[in-house]
C-alpha cells in the first residue's frame, strides 16, 4: 500500500516536471522567436521596387515568422488594417497614418525610410516642364497644355501626394487629358508609357522599371515631393485577433540595424544609389 502510494507520487512528480519543462521551453521559444504568420499591408512601391524581395526573407530568417504581403495603395492598406485583416502596415501618407493612429486603430508608429516623388513624362515634353523645380507650377503647365496625365486614382500615398500638388496649384484636374488608372504604380507607369503621358511616381518604382519605359524624369527636387514611409502595428485592443507580437518583431527589425542596412544598401549595385534612405536610428 505504502509502496503503491509512493509510486503514484513519483509518477505525478515526473508528469509535473515534464509539464513545467515543456511549458518553459515553449515560452522561451515564443519569446525568442514569435513564429506564426504575419500579414503586412503595404504600399505597392515597396513591392514594385523589389525592396520586399530582400527585406522579407531576411526578417523571416531572423524571426521565424512567415510574412503574407498585401501590396495595395496606402489608403487600401489602411482600410484592410482597420478591418483587422492585417497585423502591421508599411505606408507613405502621413495624414492617413496619423488619422489611423488617432482613431485607435494603429499603435507604435515609427519612421522607417524616405525617398522622393518625381514627375515623369515623354522626352518630347509637350508641356515644356523639364528642369522645373516647382511641382505645382509643372502641374499647372500640364493642365494648361491639356497634355495627357495619368493619375493613380486609387487613394494610394502617391495619389494623395498628387492631389496635394494639384491643390497647391489651385487646379481641379478634369477633362479627356486627365486619366485615372485606378491601379498601382507599375500599371500607371505602363499606361503613361503607352500614351506618352505625364504621371507622378515614387522614384524607387520608376528606377526599378526604367529600362522598360520611354519616360524620363522631368521634374524633381521640390520639397513638396518628399516621400516618407512609416510602419504601424494594428492595435490589438481594437482587433484582438491580430499577431501583435509578430508586428512588434517586424517593427524592431525594420527600424533596427539589420533592417536599416538592407534599406540603405538596396539599389546600390544596380542603380549606383539606394532607392530609399533609412531613417536615422532613434529618431
Amino acid at each position: 500500500m505504502r509502496q503503491g502510494m509512493r509510486n503514484r507520487v513519483l509518477v505525478w512528480v515526473a508528469v509535473a516536471f515534464v509539464l513545467v519543462v515543456s511549458l518553459g521551453f515553449i515560452a522561451y521559444r515564443s519569446y525568442a522567436r514569435p513564429g506564426g504568420t504575419l500579414t503586412l499591408a503595404t504600399t505597392t512601391s515597396t513591392q514594385d521596387s523589389g525592396l520586399l524581395d530582400v527585406l522579407i526573407p531576411a526578417f523571416e530568417k531572423a524571426s521565424g515568422i512567415k510574412v503574407k504581403v498585401l501590396a495595395l495603395g496606402t489608403g487600401q492598406s489602411i482600410e484592410v488594417a482597420r478591418r483587422g485583416d492585417a497585423d502591421v502596415v508599411l505606408v507613405h501618407a502621413r495624414k492617413l497614418e496619423d488619422q489611423f493612429v488617432a482613431d485607435g486603430q494603429g499603435i507604435d508608429r515609427h519612421d522607417v525610410m524616405y525617398n522622393d516623388f518625381v514627375i515623369v513624362g515623354p522626352a518630347a515634353d509637350p508641356a515644356k516642364i523639364k528642369g522645373m523645380k516647382d511641382a505645382a507650377g509643372a502641374f499647372a503647365k500640364v493642365a494648361q497644355a491639356k497634355a495627357p496625365f495619368i493619375s493613380r486614382g486609387d487613394k494610394s500615398g502617391t495619389n494623395v501626394k498628387e492631389n496635394d500638388v494639384w491643390a497647391v496649384a489651385q487646379i481641379k484636374p478634369a477633362g479627356s487629358w486627365y486619366l485615372s488608372a485606378g491601379a498601382g504604380m507599375d500599371e500607371a507607369l505602363r499606361l503613361a508609357n503607352e500614351k506618352g503621358a505625364y504621371t507622378l511616381s515614387d522614384r524607387a518604382t520608376y528606377l526599378a522599371l526604367r529600362d522598360r519605359l520611354r519616360l524620363e524624369v522631368l521634374v524633381e527636387g521640390d520639397k513638396v515631393l518628399y516621400n516618407p514611409y512609416g510602419v504601424i502595428a494594428v492595435n490589438p485592443e481594437a482587433h484582438p485577433n491580430v499577431n501583435h507580437r509578430g508586428a512588434e518583431a517586424f517593427i524592431r527589425f525594420i527600424t533596427g540595424p539589420a533592417g536599416r542596412k538592407i534599406i540603405g544598401d538596396f539599389g546600390r549595385d544596380r542603380f549606383g544609389q539606394p532607392l530609399f534612405v533609412a531613417w536615422p536610428q532613434g529618431q
